[in-house]
């Protein structure tokens, strides 16, 4: 069904002058004068963060590694065998070359933009999938990633286990700080994620009586990888 709209501004301007109002010409972003969003973990280094998280990871039943880029390759080895191995599907992300990471050993598919379809039928066969965080909230256990060329959703969502490789210096305390550099990338950055994806852990679902159900809208298990040294 389709259909068109007149007399719009028309309609508007005559509410405008009605309540006596004025269309302002820019928007003022506020400035609240409490905001106690920007307290919480405020206090603690970079590294107090990660101890934070980890310790987060045991409340959402999510493995917690902590390595560095020189054993990122054997970690992220022995975390796959340790969750069931083949097959794999993974992010088409640069990180995954820039820091040389060998999945050579397992039967592995990068989502393919070109082949959406096939993608999408590795993940659902696949028994691990892989990607790098954009950001972790260490409040909550939470991974942010960005939606884009390469990144199929599928690939953190089907799998039986979902894998996140978390760059040490993308751990910020909560929401607040990952929503700022979503806004200064919106300023900044004219391909912005048209999807943003906040993941906890496993999927977890409950029903009237809270009976915890894990994996039914998505991973059964979940571990989250720390590389101390980027």
């Amino acid at each position: 069904m389709t259909g068109s709209v007149s007399n719009k501004d028309k309609f508007l301007a005559n509410i405008q002058n009605a309540l006596e109002r004025k269309t302002p010409e820019k928007v003022i972003k506020p400035e609240w004068s409490v905001q106690p969003q920007y307290k919480t973990l405020s206090d603690l280094s970079q590294d107090e963060l990660v101890d934070h998280l980890e310790q987060e990871c045991k409340n959402i039943h999510t493995a917690f590694v902590k390595t560095t880029t020189a054993q990122l390759n054997e970690t992220l080895k022995e975390t796959i065998e340790q969750f069931g191995g083949n097959p794999v599907v993974r992010f088409d992300d640069p990180r995954f070359d820039q820091y040389h990471i060998d999945l050579s050993a397992f039967e592995t598919t990068v989502w393919d933009e070109a082949r959406p379809e096939e993608s999408k039928a590795a993940a659902q066969t696949a028994q691990v999938g892989i990607t790098f965080s954009d950001y972790c909230l260490s409040e909550s256990g939470t991974i942010v990633l960005f939606s884009g060329k390469g990144r199929g959703r599928a690939v953190s969502l089907m799998p039986e286990t979902y894998i996140a490789i978390i760059p040490k210096s993308n751990i910020v305390p909560r929401f607040t700080q990952a929503a700022d550099g979503l806004f200064d990338k919106n300023q900044e950055d004219a391909r912005f994620p048209s999807c943003v994806n906040f993941i906890t852990g496993p999927s977890n679902s409950a029903d009237i009586e809270m009976n915890l159900v894990v994996g039914v809208h998505g991973p059964v298990k979940a571990a989250y990888i720390v590389v101390e040294d980027i």
